[in-house]
């Protein structure tokens, strides 16, 4: 067996792309069936720690960030993968309580790098997103429509902070 790299000079991207390779060995063995991994928290530390923003504590409804003047966020992130390439968020609930002011969405490729990263209005997500029943949630697809519409604001600084 191999040395094992020195975990603590690696990169938060060199970190998860060993994640990465791990899981699909993990998988072409048989031992696992999904690549569940750690990318919601990685979106939101990768999110809050670009933009500036304050994580809210984990019993916060409906937001998991804040800026300076009190803004809200939800954040969220999607790894697409050569196995799944669905752009399709975690659920998203409450939508109607209006809890965020703000979805911020990034989408991931196979390596962790940033492909896309948009600001959403809450009102836009209205828009776009529909009520699935049997999650008792709304989903949310960031597809060309809602990348082109004109509310959505992409966050070029998260692609740069690679």
């Amino acid at each position: 067996m191999s040395r094992n790299p020195d975990l603590k000079q690696c990169s938060e991207r060199e970190l998860l792309r060993l994640h990465a390779a791990i899981i699909d060995e993990l998988k072409r063995r048989g031992v696992v069936r999904t690549r569940n991994s750690p990318i919601g928290d990685y979106t939101e530390w990768l999110v809050s720690t670009t933009l500036g923003l304050k994580l809210a504590n984990y019993s916060a409804a409906g937001y998991n960030a804040t800026d300076a003047a009190g803004t809200r966020f939800q954040i969220k992130g999607r790894w697409v993968t050569p196995d799944s390439n669905s752009r399709q968020l975690s659920a998203i609930r409450n939508l109607d309580k209006k809890d965020f002011d703000y979805l911020i969405a990034v989408i991931f490729d196979a390596a962790f790098n940033v492909i896309e990263a948009v600001r959403i209005p809450h009102k836009t997500v209205e828009k776009y997103a529909a009520y699935r029943k049997h999650v008792n949630a709304h989903i949310l697809h960031v597809r060309d429509d809602l990348l082109k519409d004109p509310q959505v604001e992409t966050i070029a600084k998260l692609k740069a902070a690679q």
